[in-house]
């Protein structure tokens, strides 16, 4: 299994997963405090800045649904059309995200909810389409985006095997063969007794494909461990300023966090090495000052014939090791030897000789 996905003609796998700064609806409509994040996204060392460009008619037809979130340190709670209305982006908008994040050297990406939000992701040269939990049995949605040919990520919160499965059979019906799935818990923030990072290697048997995490637990030890378990993706919420008013900001990542989540991430890549097992560059030398060679246990007269009683195991680990002590047990000794003394095949006269 190929668990990479290439993204701007770069392929990100286990050993050096992508991470991306969600800013969704942070941007709170306004586009200098989106180019601001786009930014800081960048400077602290992320990878790509994601968005949402939402249609609220697509999802919303009862002006009276209300939703309850915490903002500012206060429950607010509002008509849902309105509050989602009020982070719509435009086309244009779209392009100017797209513009700032090419300037700043991170990749743009964004979730749509209709065919058309597809097109103008489509417009402005998007890399890779990303479709998020709510929307995973919107089949129709899903074989829109493999149309494209487009690299497309597909949110798994909430969901159950079966409906994953119908998810990956439309898009590969599409002959688009690159697809990569999120690991998701739909709470936010997650516990982390529901984190499940286990689900990550189900995903990846099952499907043959490549896994990401879209983290929304708190802090960061839980996207650490993806790494080790093996993503190819990393994704978390990101804003400026937790106290900004607005339903995500404050269970999402401030920019000091974001550096120490990168930094960390890299980190754990480099901790999580190899699968071969061999020895490391570092332990060449522990192999040679801490292992054990067969050696004299007493001065020895030329002729001496070895027993077992004769050798003994001492560092450094230089010589023969003491599983081949049966190369020196019943051959003579070619010349005298002091305790102490690592054996080499000089020592010995061999029976055949």
């Amino acid at each position: 299994m190929d668990n990479s996905i290439v993204i701007d003609g770069k392929s990100w796998d286990e050993a050096h997963p992508f991470i991306v700064a969600e800013v969704g609806i942070n941007h709170n409509g306004d586009m200098e405090l989106a180019s601001d994040c786009i930014a800081a996204a960048a400077e602290a060392g992320a990878d790509a800045v994601k968005f949402q460009n939402y249609h609220t008619e697509d999802f919303i037809s009862d002006r009276n649904l209300k939703f309850s979130y915490q903002s500012q340190g206060r429950k607010i709670t509002e008509a849902q059309f309105d509050m989602f209305k009020r982070y719509e982006l435009s086309a244009k908008q779209l392009g100017f995200l797209k513009s700032q994040c090419d300037k700043h050297g991170v990749n743009f990406h964004s979730t749509p909810t209709s065919v058309r939000g597809i097109d103008e992701l489509v417009a402005v040269n998007c890399s890779v389409l990303k479709n998020g939990s709510d929307y995973l049995t919107h089949l129709g949605l899903i074989k829109a985006m493999a149309e494209t040919g487009l690299p497309t990520v597909l949110s798994t919160g909430m969901a159950t095997m079966s409906e994953i499965d119908q998810a990956v059979r439309v898009f590969r019906d599409s002959a688009n063969s690159s697809l990569l799935l999120l690991h998701c818990t739909s709470a936010y923030p997650t516990p982390v007794e529901q984190a499940n990072l286990a689900r990550i290697e189900t995903l990846k048997s099952a499907f043959d494909v490549a896994v990401g995490f879209s983290d929304h637990t708190s802090g960061i030890t839980a996207a650490i461990a993806s790494v080790v378990i093996g993503v190819c993706w990393i994704e978390k919420h990101f804003t400026l300023d937790k106290n900004l008013p607005g339903p995500d900001h404050w269970f999402s990542m401030d920019p000091d966090e974001l550096k120490h989540l990168v930094t960390s991430v890299r980190e754990a890549e480099v901790i999580k090495g190899t699968s071969q097992i061999e020895p490391t560059i570092a332990e060449e030398a522990s192999r040679r000052d801490f292992r054990l060679s067969c050696v004299a246990l007493n001065d020895m007269q030329s002729g001496a014939v070895l027993g077992p009683a004769d050798i003994g195991f001492r560092r450094p680990g230089t010589g023969f090791p003491p599983v081949n002590a049966d190369i020196f047990i019943g051959n003579q000794l070619r010349n005298p030897i002091k305790a102490g003394d690592v054996f080499t095949l000089d020592h010995i006269i061999k029976k055949q000789e």
